[in-house]
């Protein structure tokens, strides 16, 4: 290997400033970052010894990566942890027996949505209108009417559907409980659903 060759003190050759702008020209430039091209010659000085400048080189940055967002509740603007997924009469930190009595029907309704015969779409847009709407109201025991579908055996859209929305955002951060309700209430083609309370 030779040594390298010492520029000569008045400055680059013409040699080596060819050199210098085809390196450049070659360079590709990182992301979000101005063309090296059309800064090559910013890289020399007057005198046509490289530039140590900070203000010719730009600050060297990596690409900045997305931070990961933490959950927020839509029901209180608080972050919290992803919520489990409910089932027909699991409870999320009800004690026994209040979930009894919700499960049996023994706490006053509050208010009704009837999504019998709705399409799914529109359906599921009431069902987070009508809880939203609860929630923010104080209201804590609410009915949802599904209806039990035209092969009762198999159970309607709604019927299967509506458990599903119930776990899904904004939704699931209302929800503490839902069951079937009693016969008198809808029996299987209805749910009560236990809202938390508004923070």
């Amino acid at each position: 290997m030779t040594g390298k060759r010492k520029a000569p003190p008045s400055g680059l050759s013409p040699e080596d400033r060819r050199l210098w702008r085809h390196v450049a020209e070659q360079a590709a430039p990182l992301s979000g970052r101005d063309k090296l091209r059309s800064r090559a010659d910013d890289l020399l000085s007057d005198d046509g010894q490289p530039s140590l400048r900070k203000e010719a080189a730009g600050p060297v940055a990596g690409p900045s990566r997305p931070r990961a967002q933490p959950q927020t509740s839509a029901a209180s603007g608080s972050t919290r942890r992803p919520e489990a997924a409910l089932t027909h009469g699991s409870r999320d930190g009800l004690d026994r027996r209040k979930a009894d009595r919700f499960r049996r029907g023994k706490l006053p309704i509050e208010a009704t949505l009837d999504l019998h015969g709705l399409r799914q779409s529109e359906a599921h847009r009431r069902l987070e209108r009508f809880l939203a709407d609860c929630q923010a109201e104080g209201k804590r025991c609410v009915l949802v009417v599904t209806g039990k579908g035209v092969h009762k055996d198999q159970g309607g859209v709604l019927r299967a559907a509506v458990p599903r929305w119930l776990n899904e955002a904004p939704n699931r951060a209302r929800v503490l409980s839902f069951d079937y309700a009693q016969q008198k209430h809808g029996g299987t083609g209805a749910l009560y659903v236990l809202l938390r309370k508004r923070r």
